[in-house]
């Protein structure tokens, strides 16, 4: 057994040494360019590790340079970040939604002025046998479009 336990550690010990001896070879060929931006990332994220004690805390400003620096990066170079790939992906979304922004319209149907709430409650008086159906015809005649539930609600 010992011999068997030798002979598993050499071949880990092989396989350590051949995974090492290829990142180097990734990190040669790899672009002058890439090699730093990866250099400013891993700079920036020591700046941020160092103002903390406990879990590192992102601000604002850190996410949007480390997110903008992921972009130059290939993905495969995304693992020299201390946070995960989702986690870039998902603040450079908020980045890019921050900045299109669309005007939003207020949820759900447009008030109903004030003459027209009068002119339905007017006619359901004046007319008691009229349900909320033939008034809302009636409103209609008139160029008026309310919704029936709108009308019944008055």
């Amino acid at each position: 057994m010992p011999r068997h336990r030798a002979r598993g550690g050499l071949w880990a010990l092989v396989y350590l040494a051949l995974r090492h001896v290829l990142e180097l070879v990734v990190v040669m060929t790899r672009s002058e360019g890439a090699n730093q931006v990866e250099l400013l990332a891993l700079r920036h994220e020591i700046v941020v590790l160092r103002r903390q004690v406990c879990r590192p805390v992102y601000q604002p400003a850190d996410r949007a340079l480390l997110a903008a620096l992921s972009r130059l990066l290939p993905r495969s170079c995304w693992r020299c970040f201390s946070v995960t790939p989702e986690t870039l992906l998902s603040w450079h979304r908020r980045l890019v939604t921050r900045r299109w922004t669309y005007p939003h319209r207020v949820p759900g149907r447009p008030p109903v002025d004030e003459e027209t709430t009068a002119l339905v409650v007017r006619l359901a008086s004046e007319n008691p046998r009229w349900g909320y159906r033939r008034i809302q015809g009636e409103l209609i005649k008139l160029g008026i479009r309310l919704a029936g539930s709108t009308i019944a609600r008055s």
